[in-house]
């Protein structure tokens, strides 16, 4: 019987929970109640500053939905924020970005990390320079940065998505991962608790390839195609990235196997709503993108004020957050299926 997991993922989204009666198979770990709580309301920063958000690709419209909840921000909180990124998802290129920063004496860099190791020399360099740093998205190592923001507990949202493939397959078949970078760290521990998870308690689905895309949309629709035709008896591909999902449902479609292979994963309700409302994805899993940049943007001000992160702080126009140690996060996954796509704008 397909357990009822969803349901204690998604607050709010009937539409996406299953039936069951059984003990859940893991829980969330955090819960607010009993709490100290404060409420942090956008207001002017005492000084001016200028801060850059980096993205791991400057093109791709998750990273620009985040800039705009960026720059949100910074017209509440008095600040400058730059958006500047490599053209693709290159850790060379991120490093040539965040050097050219350096040059410009941004008080803050806020960095989605394509390479959690590469970047290390580069943002402690920036660091001896006086910047500030953090990262947001995506994580490099913690003697890089001040705090990492992160979006979801990745145990929660991994374990997840393996949920839904499992929901929309009947717990059986093989299926396949498409995800961004190889060495992004984000994904790396998604993919992570996918397995986790699969192992645990799907023990009749195989996972037969987890294929890069590097989040090019012409190499991830490249990708789905080979693994359609490598393997005959896929019945599933979880998109491990906002670029991967649409690539997997594309090639599907192309295909003529609109829900006899089943697509899920992350990405925008608007990269993904044609393909829900017509069969050839089953769900889209993602969070508010725009508020991810209008709290990096926050706390990046708080930062550079001398004030940390706390714990069931409330953010407003984000909501109440986590904090465990040095890194922040920020809410639970949301679900998008062909009944509530409509629902969303970004």
């Amino acid at each position: 019987m397909i357990r009822m997991i969803i349901a204690l993922l998604i607050v709010g989204l009937a539409a996406s929970c299953g039936a069951g009666s059984s003990a859940p198979r893991y829980e969330v770990i955090y819960s607010p109640d009993n709490e100290p709580v404060s409420r942090t309301e956008p207001k002017p920063s005492p000084r001016t500053y200028t801060m850059a958000i980096v993205p791991k690709a400057m093109e791709i419209p998750y990273f620009r939905a985040a800039n705009d909840g960026a720059q949100e921000a910074a017209k509440d909180l008095g600040v400058e924020v730059i958006y500047r990124g490599p053209a693709i998802a290159d850790a060379g290129q991120q490093i040539k970005v965040i050097r050219s920063l350096i040059e410009q004496k941004v008080h803050l860099l806020a960095v989605s990390a394509n390479d959690p190791e590469r970047l290390v020399p580069v943002l402690q360099e920036a660091r001896q320079e006086g910047i500030k740093v953090i990262t947001w998205d995506s994580d490099t190592r913690p003697e890089a940065r001040d705090f990492f923001v992160n979006m979801v507990d990745p145990e929660t949202l991994g374990r997840h998505l393996m949920d839904t493939l499992a929901l929309s397959m009947g717990e059986k078949g093989e299926f396949a991962i498409m995800t961004g970078s190889l060495s992004a760290a984000n994904l790396n521990e998604w993919i992570h608790w996918i397995q986790v998870q699969q192992k645990e308690n799907y023990p009749d689905m195989k996972l037969t390839e987890i294929v890069p895309t590097d989040d090019n949309p012409r190499k991830a629709y490249a990708a789905a195609q080979k693994l359609l035709a490598d393997h005959p008896r896929l019945g599933g591909i979880i998109g491990n990235s906002s670029i991967a999902a649409p690539a997997a449902a594309q090639a599907v479609k192309d295909s003529g196997q609109s829900g006899k292979i089943k697509v899920v994963g992350l990405s925008t309700p608007l990269a993904m709503r044609s393909y829900l409302e017509e069969g050839s994805a089953q769900t889209a899993t993602l969070w508010s993108p725009k508020k991810l940049g209008y709290l990096t943007v926050a706390l990046a001000v708080n930062d550079l004020n001398g004030r940390f992160p706390q714990n069931g702080e409330e953010i407003r126009n984000v909501g109440k957050i986590r904090v465990n140690k040095d890194q922040v996060i920020m809410g639970e996954p949301l679900d998008f299926t062909r009944e509530n796509v409509n629902q969303y704008d970004f």
